[in-house]
């Protein structure tokens, strides 16, 4: 069975940084497409970014610059390091790979 378990959330001013880590169980996560998402209250959910297999990574031009996705394979875990933070950054993100999802992180940027 997948599972995907997200953290490394939590409450940072504008300007600041959140490195999210997401860990995958019953799959290879480096051989598989694996994507971030984020949902705001009372939003649709949007992707925030992705890696490739191949380790190509793609991102939303309102993260373009400021979030990097990474793969660490020893641990089968995919993190979004995320950078100069803005209020509009926050919210529920979570680790998708095909059709499973994890839990989600909550994300608040605020002062």
């Amino acid at each position: 069975q997948v599972q995907l378990v997200e953290s490394g959330g939590g409450l940072v001013q504008p300007g600041g940084s959140l490195r999210l880590s997401c860990a995958a169980s019953g799959i290879i996560s480096s051989s598989r497409t694996m994507a971030w998402y984020r949902q705001a209250p009372w939003k649709q959910r949007e992707m925030v970014g992705l890696i490739t297999s191949l380790g190509i990574t793609t991102y939303a031009d309102s993260v373009k610059g400021r979030f990097t996705i990474s793969r660490d394979n020893r641990k089968n875990t995919v993190y979004l390091q995320m950078s100069s933070l803005k209020p509009e950054d926050t919210g529920l993100y979570f680790c998708n790979v095909m059709s499973w999802w994890g839990q989600g992180t909550q994300v608040t940027v605020s002062s």
